[in-house]
């Protein structure tokens, strides 16, 4: 199996891109599985939501070129990991951005007869969320439960995609950062354990 790792973080010696690196490391020390990285930094992908992509949103225009890429390298994958920094309690901007033109109508979700058509059930989803706040301020505050509600819940259930794990690795974590990277690598070699059991 494959898994597809986002990540969207323009430093590449940055927390969030080692912690990703462990988990694909993770996965591909079973033996069995595959890891692909979409680093949209790196990649330079476009979060805006132009007109081309609104046309497209309602049927008066073809799917932008790097939109169906993107679709295309999620139709390959068997589960989709998003490891990301909190930037105000949510993804990235260009994180939210490659979410806002890739899961769209007629791809991610469809709209018959007044109802929603979840397209993406064969999706599983793993969120790694890397946050600098204490554990405090997001129980306190309710940041997290928000995440949830507006990322698991919000995103990928009205998709379908089941969400398996989310994380919050916090920089006041005991052991940090080696205690990251750990957790990470044991992310990724149980990754498609759900899945291979649903198999047998």
């Amino acid at each position: 199996m494959n898994a597809l790792i986002v990540t969207s973080h323009p430093n590449q010696d940055a927390h969030t891109h080692r912690v990703a690196d462990q988990l694909a490391q993770g996965i591909i020390a079973t033996g069995h599985h595959t890891a692909e990285k979409a680093d949209l930094a790196a990649e330079g992908f476009d979060p805006r939501f132009t007109l081309s992509d609104h046309r497209h949103f309602n049927g008066l225009a073809p799917t932008p070129p790097d939109v169906l890429a993107e679709q295309q390298r999620l139709d390959r994958a068997d589960a989709l990991v998003l490891v990301y920094p909190v930037y105000w309690w949510s993804f990235p901007a260009q994180l939210k951005g490659w979410i806002d033109r890739v899961f769209i109508a007629g791809w991610a979700f469809d709209e018959q007869d007044g109802h929603i058509v979840k397209r993406l059930g064969h999706l599983p989803v793993h969120l790694v969320a890397i946050g600098a706040a204490d554990t405090r301020t997001f129980l306190r505050r309710g940041y997290f439960a928000s995440m949830r509600n507006q990322i698991d819940h919000g995103i990928f259930d009205y998709c379908g995609a089941p969400v398996v794990a989310s994380e919050l690795l916090l920089s006041g974590d005991e052991g940090y950062p080696e205690s990251h990277y750990q957790l990470a690598h044991q992310l990724g070699q149980r990754l498609f354990t759900h899945q291979e059991k649903h198999d047998r």
